[in-house]
């Protein structure tokens, strides 16, 4: 990493070290810790880092912006700071300037689709919008009837939003657009579609589920060293260190897998087809992952690692959260796939030997 995208990626950590602790958090049952800690991050000007100074936002590069992802999973921050960053992202493309507080996407998942009508306006349904309700914009990712794609600044006060909570507890919600008059509309860029922005979401995700593996797997080796059983700390048994063990490269996989993938998207010289197995691989790895390395933490800690006043659920149910959002393994798996097959056998081995 350059020393520029350590410093913004050490400005988040520091932000949610001090803010956003996984114990303050827990105390807090009203969520008091909520806006000091979306203050900080606005006077910090990360929630829009991949916007440009002239659209409102802080210009960061992509590689920046991956660094603060990756820091708000180690802390699985239960705040749309990736789902803002994202709808920065996307208004970025269609150069249109962005708007100060909380944001979010739409669609977020391949099965939806939102429509501009003649009359300028917005219908359609979009389900497991993440942070839907607590967003006061979204941008939208739309076509209108003649497949022609177009992105849109929305606000979230004109939609119809049904509440939801994803497996974390975060809000996951159904939003509906009813002829919504958008704040601002212009064309996609040649080449953007809804894969596009899938794909990024895929990438944000899988970086935060490799952040989240992290601390699982810290908080893990901790406790392992600290619970004593039969007179001795659990990490001394075999069984216990073959499954940390385990959990150690779940976690060095996920995080192989998230950053390629970042790193082939922040270059900007990797092909589409290229950018696409990357992006399609991490998802994959990363929700695979997941699975298997919360299921061991919570093993090593027992009972205890479920009680609501335990941080590790925070990070487990996150990671498993996660994996549905922008498509799930299952379906990029399909994708991935279909895009093989379409490619031919030839161009298999020189695509994956190019990575």
């Amino acid at each position: 990493m350059e020393e520029a995208e350590n410093i913004v990626a050490q400005t988040a950590e520091r932000i949610f070290a001090d803010l956003a602790d996984a114990q303050t958090i827990n105390r807090d049952k009203n969520g008091g810790w909520k806006a000091p800690l979306w203050r900080a991050l606005s006077e910090a000007g990360l929630p829009l880092s991949w916007v440009a100074e002239e659209y409102g936002g802080s210009g960061v590069t992509l590689a920046e912006g991956f660094g603060v992802l990756s820091a708000a999973g180690r802390f699985a921050l239960p705040v749309p700071l990736a789902e803002t960053m994202l709808a920065g992202w996307l208004l970025s493309q269609a150069k249109l300037a962005c708007p100060e507080g909380e944001m979010t996407v739409a669609p977020a998942g391949p099965k939806d689709r939102i429509t501009i009508n003649t009359d300028g306006t917005l219908s359609g349904r979009a389900r497991g919008i993440p942070f839907g309700r607590e967003a006061k914009h979204i941008a939208v990712f739309a076509q209108d009837g003649k497949a022609k794609p177009s992105i849109a600044l929305v606000a979230a006060s004109h939609c119809r939003i049904e509440s939801s909570l994803n497996l974390g507890g975060d809000s996951n919600d159904t939003v509906t657009f009813d002829r919504v008059a958008a704040i601002a509309v212009k064309p996609a860029p040649d080449g953007f579609d809804v894969t596009s922005l899938l794909l990024m979401g895929a990438v944000m995700r899988s970086l935060q589920i490799a952040g989240s593996l992290e601390s699982m797997l810290e908080i893990s080796v901790r406790y392992s060293n600290e619970r004593v059983a039969f007179e001795k700390k659990i990490s001394k048994f075999q069984a216990v260190q073959h499954n940390l063990a385990k959990l150690a490269g779940e976690s060095a996989a996920a995080l192989a897998a998230a950053t390629s993938a970042a790193d082939a998207f922040a270059s900007g010289t990797a092909s589409r087809d290229a950018m696409f197995l990357e992006a399609a691989s991490a998802k994959i790895r990363c929700s695979e992952a997941a699975e298997k390395a919360a299921a061991i933490a919570h093993q090593v800690h027992g009972a205890i690692g479920f009680t609501i006043e335990h941080i590790l659920h925070r990070y487990t149910l996150r990671a498993l959260a996660w994996r549905d959002d922008f498509g799930s393994e299952s379906y990029w798996a399909v994708e991935l796939g279909k895009r093989v097959a379409a490619n031919g056998a030839d161009e298999l081995w020189p695509l994956v030997a190019s990575r």
